[in-house]
């Protein structure tokens, strides 16, 4: 768990700006493409490409906002404002992207469409598959380096990370790639049959995907910003650690929260040996300190309450949950 920071944030900053920069373009390149063609499938993958600018945008704004010191008014920090922002980007997903997919494909196969030349629409795919291949490689690269350095294979990683900005970039170029190809699908359908209903079937399965992907993120983002803990190995290897730890006896209890990509609070109810005197219960909780810190670096609060373990017990003996 030896990561840096810094290096961590610029890294995330680095990715959603390179996904910004080659969704827009991608956007404006379908939307042409899309009026020209007539496609529905094509005007949905460019309200999908839009969608996704809006979310790397507010992405940055996060990455930011987040980056604020903890001051008077707020004392551990504005980590949380990186999980708000994030989760109005998975609802400009589902509004911007989902819902505009799903409605244009239901119209398209009640009221049908007149298909055009769908040569413009093959070659604005072809160009929008490179580059959203160079975004995904961009994310997918720096979350194999973060798994890499948490030891976890990439899928765990992804899946476990708060660092929703990296996942959110992983996720959605992977599912612009799929949305890719089904528009593909629908152009090439229509194409041989001469009707838009492969259209419309491939603009609703974008919208599909777009649901997905919005519920995903949305879930993952509500779940911190709620309160998530550290990985039960981890909160166990804590543990262990608090218990080599001179003069303390249990570790009664221990509560941690995830409150940014690296940022953790930990705070234990421990008992410490009747014969210690209060300045040895002081430097062993500076010392219990400074050993979380330097093995997990992400540890960046520490709070240890000093507990008699009857009282402990007796206080879980009367609490009836």
């Amino acid at each position: 768990m030896t990561v840096d920071e810094k290096g961590t944030g610029g890294e995330s900053v680095g990715t959603v700006v390179v996904a910004a920069l080659a969704n827009l373009g991608i956007a404006l390149a379908k939307a042409v493409a899309g009026v020209i063609s007539g496609s529905s499938a094509m005007l949905s993958e460019a309200a999908h490409s839009f969608a996704d600018t809006v979310t790397e945008l507010m992405l940055l704004t996060s990455l930011k906002r987040s980056e604020k010191p903890a001051d008077e008014d707020h004392p551990l920090g504005y980590g949380g404002e990186r999980y708000v922002w994030a989760l109005l980007a998975a609802v400009a997903t589902f509004v911007g992207g989902a819902v505009f997919s799903l409605y244009d494909g239901i119209h398209t196969l009640v009221a049908g469409e007149d298909l055009g030349n769908p040569l413009v629409s093959y070659i604005v795919l072809a160009i929008a598959f490179v580059l959203e291949g160079f975004s995904l490689r961009t994310a997918v690269k720096q979350a194999r380096g973060e798994a890499a350095r948490w030891r976890a294979p990439i899928g765990t990683y992804l899946k476990h990370t708060p660092d929703t900005a990296v996942k959110a970039v992983v996720l959605e170029d992977s599912a612009a790639l799929a949305g890719l190809v089904i528009a593909a699908g629908g152009l090439l359908g229509g194409q041989l049959t001469g009707s838009g209903v492969w259209d419309g079937i491939a603009s609703l399965c974008i919208g599909l995907l777009l649901l997905w992907v919005a519920w995903v993120l949305g879930r993952s983002n509500a779940q911190l910003l709620v309160g998530r803990p550290l990985p039960e190995r981890v909160r166990a290897e804590m543990r262990e650690l608090l218990l080599g730890v001179e003069h303390v006896e249990a570790v009664l209890e221990l509560t941690t929260l995830v409150q940014g990509p690296q940022e953790a609070l930990v705070a234990a109810k421990v008992d410490f040996r009747d014969a210690s005197t209060a300045a040895q219960i002081e430097w062993a909780c500076e010392d219990a300190a400074r050993r979380l810190r330097e093995r997990f670096p992400l540890v960046r609060r520490v709070y240890l309450d000093p507990t008699p373990g009857f009282a402990q017990r007796r206080t879980e003996g009367l609490n009836p949950w």
